[in-house]
């Protein structure tokens, strides 16, 4: 089981979760963050004092899935989220120790959403 977490644009989103559905991937969070990274932000005038503006808004997308799913899941954030242009994201990918899901007691792979064979 891998836990996805990435950090897209927030204007990329539709076409992520539109990616993600195609390959049978519903099960997702997504927040509103803040971050910096390699854009490293912009300066702005406003109401003409100079502000420079480090952190950017991001989504934050989090995305369990068994290990048939892993490669599915980040083609499809990867061609969701994908400009061409610098600060287009980062995706990590981490081992899920334990899950649960608190509903049925399902544990484990069977508590991860995504748990038919992959597309």
């Amino acid at each position: 089981m891998k836990l996805i977490i990435a950090y897209i644009r927030p204007e990329r989103l539709t076409a992520v979760k539109q990616a993600l559905y195609a390959k049978e991937i519903f099960s997702m969070t997504v927040t509103n963050v803040l971050g910096s990274g390699r854009q490293k932000g912009f300066t702005e005038t406003y109401r003409g004092v100079v502000m420079e503006v480090n952190l950017l808004k991001k989504i934050r997308l989090e995305i369990g899935v068994n290990d048939s799913f892993l490669e599915a899941a980040l083609k499809a954030v990867e061609s969701g989220a994908r400009t061409g242009k610098e600060g287009d994201g980062v995706v990590f990918v981490l081992d899920i120790a334990r899950s649960l899901r608190i509903r049925t007691g399902e544990s484990d792979i069977a508590a991860v959403a995504a748990t038919r064979t992959a597309p």
